[in-house]
């Protein structure tokens, strides 16, 4: 059974013996007249009274049991909901003998009540609310873990987020403001006229970005699906159709590592706008940020582990190749030579799979990943980056080598990825040609999309297109070290009792 040991079996006599004395432990239809914060709010000025109380005013809380102290007649208890604790007081005379002693008996830390009363300030000068009624919503089976001084372990938190949102106020107070941040940036794109929309998660063919697919099978249709690794070719055929600005905010999936700042599923807002330039889009990205921080109130200078980051617009831009020389620190003279790439990687200790058979663009992409990246702590924005790894980005009118392309980077993280699309069907065809070539050395690489190409041969027009990664984005404004921390349930490796008979370990 899954409730077995002694202290869970307590609880389970206990909610039977309520339902012997005609009380549901699961009752239904209860309802509360404020939050907890409203309470307090409403009620503040109580302490300004003479008689320190307001019989007059009678209203219902609900919440979980925090804290419950009894004094022989009588009891204080704390009670908390989503927005915070309140105290409450009852003793015998409020609540009557019988039900004083049912409640002493069988309702404790843990459990979720009902209090109906008036407030009053004790006397050490909190407002509380003297409860006349003592109502049980429901009855915990499960103890908290001791006192309340939070759930510390992280892969327990993780595993049993609900428990860690029990213990750890300070960890609700990240998702609300996780919510808050995706409304706004939602409400930021509305402003400015685009569209939002909705694109499939099952693809016929896995695109958009490189990564490794998740694969399933459609058992009406008999085929292999996707999970989508990004909406971009499916918005991009939006655009083809007519609309000239579209986002959507919503899951990809990728079949790759996790780490700090990788969970096998995450959340992006991928925006394409006609009749714009990359250029455009780095100035609508600067606007956005100024508008979260408007809207959060949020000063521009926040802390992010040991870092201080400015977000002060404009943000700083530089191109790739200067980049990987003024603050990577990499030789200017090997930037262009392959073997002398490779050399200078080996040097450093990197050893790179199948070196000899990547793009001159795939390996200096290893010298920004491994000289550049982390150093990009205030938001910069890298620009012209290597056609090579930039499949689905124009290429530049003035250096064929080069795509019309930036990333943002914050934290020594990348945070967005946006460029000028490429709408010639023809360069498209070819591109996609070489990223199948490529699979023999990188699995990560781009399948082919000949519906795309047919679709951009109806005509595209010019076209902007950027994705942002709010997983990230959240974990800069709340200071959080890993993206386990910002997403309710990230993917967990399984313990031994979660796997099936046949799985590896």
């Amino acid at each position: 059974m899954i409730f077995s040991n002694q202290y869970e079996r307590q609880r389970i006599q206990k909610a039977q013996e309520l339902r012997s004395i005609g009380v549901h432990p699961y009752g239904h239809g209860i309802r509360k007249d404020m939050s907890n914060q409203e309470f307090l709010e409403r009620f503040a000025y109580v302490k300004e009274l003479p008689e320190r109380k307001d019989p007059s005013q009678v209203v219902q809380l609900a919440g979980r049991i925090k804290f419950l102290r009894w004094m022989g007649k009588a009891a204080f208890a704390k009670i908390e909901d989503q927005t915070g604790l309140v105290q409450i007081y009852f003793n015998r005379d409020s609540l009557g003998d019988e039900w004083f002693k049912q409640v002493k008996k069988l309702i404790e830390v843990g459990d979720i009540v009902v209090a109906q009363g008036y407030p009053f300030v004790t006397k050490t000068g909190e407002l509380t609310l003297h409860a006349t009624k003592l109502q049980l919503a429901t009855k915990a089976i499960v103890p908290l873990p001791e006192k309340f001084h939070g759930l510390q372990d992280k892969e327990l938190r993780y595993r049993m987020r609900y428990l860690d949102l029990i213990m750890n106020p300070q960890v609700r107070r990240v998702f609300i403001l996780r919510s808050r941040i995706i409304s706004l940036i939602r409400s930021f794109f509305e402003e400015h006229g685009f569209l939002e929309v909705e694109t499939p998660m099952l693809h016929p063919i896995p695109g958009g970005a490189n990564a490794r697919p998740f694969i399933t099978y459609h058992n009406a249709l008999g085929v292999e699906r996707y999970l989508r690794i990004a909406p971009e070719l499916h918005l991009k055929r939006l655009i083809v159709g007519g609309f000239e600005a579209v986002f959507e905010i919503n899951r990809n999936f990728r079949n790759e590592g996790i780490d700090a700042t990788h969970n096998p599923e995450f959340t992006m807002i991928e925006f394409y706008w006609a009749y714009h330039t990359y250029e455009d889009l780095m100035k609508l990205t600067e606007e956005l940020f100024d508008y979260l921080f408007a809207k959060l109130a949020l000063p521009k200078k926040l802390p992010y582990g040991q870092h201080t980051i400015d977000y002060t617009t404009p943000f700083n831009r530089i191109k790739y190749k200067d980049a990987l020389v003024e603050i990577g620190g990499v030789p200017e003279e090997i930037i262009e030579d392959r073997s002398a790439i490779l050399a200078y990687l080996k040097k450093h200790g990197i050893e790179i799979e199948h070196g000899e058979r990547l793009s001159l663009g795939a390996l200096q992409g290893e010298l920004f990943d491994n000289f550049v990246e982390e150093k990009l702590i205030n938001p910069t924005f890298i620009t012209h980056f290597p056609i090579e790894i930039s499949p689905l980005a124009r290429r530049s009118d003035e250096d064929p080598n080069v795509a019309e392309r930036f990333e943002l980077f914050i934290g020594g993280k990348e945070i967005a990825n946006g460029f000028n699309e490429l709408n010639d069907p023809l360069d498209q065809y070819e591109r996609f040609k070489a990223q199948v070539a490529a699979k023999e050395v990188d699995d990560e690489s781009m399948h082919m999309d000949e519906d795309f190409v047919r679709a951009l041969g109806y005509g595209m027009p010019p076209t902007a297109g950027e994705g942002i990664g709010i997983d990230r984005l959240v974990m800069l404004l709340t200071n959080q070290p890993s993206i386990k921390d910002v997403i309710f349930f990230p993917a967990m490796r399984p313990q031994k009792s979660e796997k099936r008979e046949g799985e590896r370990e």
